[in-house]
């Protein structure tokens, strides 16, 4: 993900996690909690590393980011300069225990995305359209599934529920 940086608290956690050579935390927000009370951030976020950054053209800074786990997050406070922080733990991956036939045409639907549009080809390295923790993942990301409903998911310890969902949107 790219990403632009224009506060000065996000240069901040961008500047510490470079420095410290870990990442951060990046979160859904939630429109119906109290922000007053840090109610507005979703509790799964998923832990980040600055892969690349560069000076744009309007003077802010460019960061590119890759996603590396979902983490579980607790304990947030808000620092003087409105930076968030809080508690991490790393969650357990989804497992998928189904065959991969499963997935289809989940799979090859996915594959015809990427081929026709370069665009959403071109925001991952590599793509592994046999992996099915990919596959529901890419399309989790791609389908505008509300953050709510995407939270549910994410706190679920196996991916079947996404798996019928997903079913159910893609045939």
């Amino acid at each position: 993900m790219s990403l632009r940086i224009f506060e000065q608290r996000y240069t901040r956690m961008v500047k510490e996690a470079c420095g410290s050579e870990s990442g951060f935390v990046i979160c859904m927000l939630n429109s119906q909690g109290n922000k007053d009370l840090n109610e507005h951030i979703y509790p799964i976020g998923t832990y980040v590393n600055v892969v690349d950054f560069n000076l744009l053209d309007d003077g802010l800074l460019g960061v590119t980011v890759e996603g590396v786990r979902c983490v579980r997050i607790t304990n947030i406070k808000t620092e003087a300069d409105g930076l968030r922080i809080g508690d991490c733990e790393m969650t357990a991956p989804w497992e998928f225990t189904a065959t991969k036939e499963l997935l289809y045409p989940m799979d090859k639907k996915l594959e015809e995305i990427f081929k026709r549009y370069p665009e959403v080809n071109s925001l991952y390295e590599t793509t592994n359209f046999d992996d099915p923790i990919w596959v529901i993942n890419r399309w989790l990301e791609l389908l505008p599934v509300d953050a709510e409903k995407k939270q549910e998911f994410l706190q679920e310890n196996d991916c079947s529920k996404i798996v019928q969902y997903l079913s159910g949107l893609v045939e």
